[in-house]
């Protein structure tokens, strides 16, 4: 029954975080909506028994991800009135795909039907009961799912390249460091030994 609780606890808050971050006026509180989002779901971990993506969840994403975006946030100077200007113009369309979603969702939560053999299972856990919970994790992914994993990793490095190279301005005037340059400099071209009489240096 505590369980049972804590599931409709973690889950109502997680729901209620998640439409707050899209409908926050302020992107600041949208971000920490967001972190109170991976908390609740990080609780969800918890009761499932997987404990390592509850922690990891937590530090990478609460403590790295979300922290990073706020701070972004919070340093940019971004004028959001001028950018929500035109939301009237999008408007329709949003209805029109988030119609389509619900009725999706609608049609989805209908044909659902709960197996009758799952009823008769005791003690349902994310873990296998011989290995721990790190184990069973590595097992899945980087067995099961390797080549999967592999894929999310380029897609994620192409994405980050693609990001720095968008963002990268050549500057006139920006002093650069060339490492060949540095590495084929002489001591002939880099010390000039002057020697300076007694009384006449500055």
């Amino acid at each position: 029954m505590l369980t049972v609780l804590f599931f409709y606890l973690f889950a109502g808050l997680a729901v209620i975080a998640g439409f707050m971050v899209v409908a926050a006026k302020n992107p600041v509180h949208a971000v920490l909506f967001l972190i109170l989002a991976f908390f609740n779901v990080a609780g969800l971990f918890l009761l499932l028994g997987a404990e390592f993506l509850a922690l990891t969840l937590l530090i990478v994403y609460v403590g790295a991800v979300a922290v990073l975006f706020l701070f972004v946030v919070m340093m940019l100077d971004v004028d959001f009135a001028e950018l929500k200007s035109g939301f009237l113009s999008y408007l329709p369309v949003g209805l029109l795909i988030g119609g389509i979603l619900l009725a999706e969702i609608i049609m989805a939560a209908g044909a659902w039907v709960l197996n009758p053999a799952l009823s008769k299972l005791e003690n349902v856990n994310a873990t296998p009961t011989n290995i721990t919970n790190t184990e069973a994790f590595g097992r899945v992914l980087y067995s099961d799912h390797i080549y999967y994993f592999e894929a999310a990793g380029i897609l994620l490095l192409i994405a980050m390249v693609g990001a720095i190279v968008l963002t990268l301005r050549q500057r006139d005037g920006v002093r650069r460091q060339d490492i060949s340059a540095q590495v084929a400099r002489s001591p002939e071209d880099s010390i000039e030994i002057k020697k300076v009489e007694t009384g006449q240096g500055i």
